[in-house]
C-alpha cells in the first residue's frame, strides 16, 4: 500500500495533485529569484519573463517526449495517456535540452544577450529542480532501492512514511537530489555575484558540471532509471554535461585571456 496521497484536494470532481502544485511553486520561486538576480546584475527582467513564457511550455513538452521516447512500450496500448503528465513522467534532461534550445532561438530572434540571460536563469533553474523533486515524493516515484528501517529511521517521520511503499522502505533519492540542488543553487549565486562581464556563460557551465556530478551519483541509487541496454541514460547525459561544462569554461577563459593580450 502506498502511504502518500498524491491528491491535494478536488474541485468540481477534478483532482488537484501535489505534483502540479509543487511544480507551480518551483516555477514561481524560480522567477522570484531571477527577478532579484536580474536587478543585481542589470539584466532586463522583462526579457527573462518573455523568454520563460516561450521556453517553459516547450521544456515541459520536451521533458515528456524525452521520457515517453524511452518508455514507449508502456504507452503503446494507450496513446492518449502520453498527454497525462499529472502523475509524473517528465525527464529533466529533456526539459533542459528543449527549454534551452527554445530560449536560444528566441533570444536570437529578439536580439537578447543569451549568455547573460541564461547565467541569471541558472540558479533559478536548479532551484526549481530541487523544489520539483518533492512532487516525485508525493507521487512515490524517483526513489532508490530498498533500505532497512534502521537506515530510514534517521530521516524525519514524514519521509519515513513517504518512503514506505508496498511494505518496504526505499532510499529517498528525491531528497538527496533536492538537497544537492539547493547546495548547487547557493554556490551558483555566490559565483554569479562575483562573475565579470567578460565571463558570461560561466554560471550555466558550472550548473552543468555541478548538477551532473550529483545526478550521476544519485541516479546510480534509483530503481526507475531510463535505460539504453544496461546503461542509465541520465548517467550518460550527466557525463556529457560535465564534459560540455568543462569545455565551455576552458573556452571562456581562453577568450577572456585573448582580450588582454
Amino acid at each position: 500500500m502506498i502511504s502518500m496521497n498524491p491528491t491535494a484536494f478536488s474541485i468540481f470532481g477534478i483532482d488537484i495533485r501535489w505534483y502540479g502544485i509543487i511544480i507551480s511553486i518551483g516555477v514561481i520561486t524560480a522567477l522570484a529569484l531571477a527577478y532579484f538576480n536580474s536587478k543585481r546584475k542589470g539584466v532586463d527582467f522583462d526579457h527573462i519573463v518573455n523568454t520563460f513564457l516561450v521556453a517553459f511550455p516547450i521544456a515541459v513538452i520536451g521533458a515528456r517526449l524525452y521520457y515517453v521516447a524511452f518508455e514507449f512500450e508502456s504507452y503503446r496500448g494507450d496513446l492518449l495517456s502520453i498527454f497525462n503528465i499529472r502523475q509524473g513522467g517528465l525527464a529533466i534532461h529533456g526539459g533542459v535540452i528543449f527549454g534551452v534550445a527554445a530560449a536560444l532561438i528566441y533570444s536570437r530572434v529578439k536580439h537578447i544577450d543569451f549568455l547573460g540571460m541564461i547565467d541569471i536563469a541558472a540558479p533559478s533553474l536548479i532551484l526549481a529542480q530541487g523544489i520539483g523533486r518533492w512532487g516525485n515524493f508525493f507521487n512515490s516515484e524517483a526513489h532508490g532501492g530498498e533500505v532497512s528501517y534502521e537506515f530510514i529511521s534517521r530521516f524525519p517521520q514524514f519521509i519515513q512514511k513517504g518512503m514506505y511503499i508496498n511494505g518496504a522502505y526505499y532510499h529517498p533519492t528525491f531528497l538527496y537530489e533536492s538537497l544537492w540542488d539547493a547546495a548547487v543553487c547557493i554556490v551558483l549565486l555566490i559565483i554569479l555575484k562575483k562573475r565579470k562581464e567578460d565571463e558570461k556563460g560561466l554560471i550555466i557551465s558550472l550548473y552543468l558540471i555541478l548538477y551532473s556530478l550529483g545526478r550521476f551519483y544519485i541516479e546510480g541509487l534509483r530503481t526507475d532509471s531510463l535505460l539504453i541496454g544496461n546503461f542509465r541514460i541520465a548517467q550518460i547525459m550527466s557525463l556529457a554535461g560535465i564534459v560540455i561544462g568543462i569545455a565551455a569554461i576552458i573556452l571562456i577563459k581562453i577568450v577572456k585571456r585573448k582580450k588582454y593580450i
